[in-house]
């Protein structure tokens, strides 16, 4: 049966210095990665931070760390999942680009965060619209689904990820506010019951406003189909690679049989 090594970088905001991505790119090649995942605004900026920057700036930022996840994909042959902002005529665009050595795709994050304090929904441009599928895609026979760290929250997602046979949900977050049990529950939660893999990667670092400090506490883990945390970074830059089995997948559903007794009641 089939394996994939998969791996998900802590980091925070790398701005425009990536001389640390070739440095864990060497070591994730050691490892023969397929697969790495990139947390939010870790290529970009928090967007509260937009307000003292340039759009020019931003879109710089953007397009030279695009151009260096195509040469190191095709340097080291892995496939790239990473949150970017995008700017477009009407606005900043909150999306997430898959780059592997031959095609670059993005998708664009359909729910955003509605909140006073956090308000993603008002600042970006995305329209708000009728769901469409997430990004999926296969490597090495893997089902791979990539959901935007809030779009968690939604059954429409995980409802696609049941019909779809996803293997792995590709999670990239910016999580904050000591929320580290929520996230934590919620991951293993959805893993059992959709019987797949989720890779999470949440970002570092800190933003001060007039009222609070957001700290983005890392929490980057690896959770398998039983609803079993493989492996957790904790609150430092780091690097997770692990192998993934695509028989733990087969032999969850199987003996748990949640798909089968939901398709009998359809025929």
């Amino acid at each position: 049966m089939s394996q994939l090594v998969v791996a998900a970088l802590q980091l925070p905001t790398l701005g425009m210095n990536a001389t640390r991505l070739e440095y864990y790119l060497k070591q994730a090649k050691q490892r023969d990665a397929d697969v790495i995942l990139l947390g939010e605004y870790v290529l970009n900026h928090f967007f509260k931070e937009f307000a003292t920057m340039s759009p020019n700036m931003v879109k710089e930022q953007t397009r030279k760390h695009t151009e260096l996840l195509k040469t190191l994909s095709k340097k080291y042959n892995i496939t790239f999942i990473a949150p970017i902002i995008i700017t477009k005529k009407d606005g900043y665009h909150k999306t997430i680009v898959k780059i592997s050595a031959k095609t670059t795709k993005y998708y664009e994050q359909q729910i955003l965060l509605p909140y006073a304090h956090w308000n993603e929904k008002k600042f970006f441009a995305n329209k708000v619209a009728p769901l469409k599928d997430a990004m999926t895609f296969t490597i090495k026979g893997f089902k791979i689904m990539v959901m935007a760290g809030f779009e968690l929250h939604f059954d429409p997602f995980w409802q696609k990820v049941t019909e779809k046979k996803v293997d792995l949900v590709l999670l990239p977050t910016a999580a904050t506010f000591g929320s580290h049990n929520r996230w934590r529950e919620i991951i293993k939660t959805k893993a059992f019951l959709h019987g797949c893999y989720i890779l999470r990667a949440n970002r570092l670092g800190e933003y001060s406003d007039d009222e609070v400090k957001w700290k983005f506490y890392g929490d980057t883990m690896l959770v398998n189909p039983e609803g079993e945390v493989e492996m957790m970074l904790e609150d430092k830059e780091s690097m997770l690679v692990e192998v993934i089995d695509k028989a733990e997948v087969l032999e969850h559903r199987k003996a748990w049989g949640f798909e089968k007794e939901l398709k009998l009641r359809e025929d």
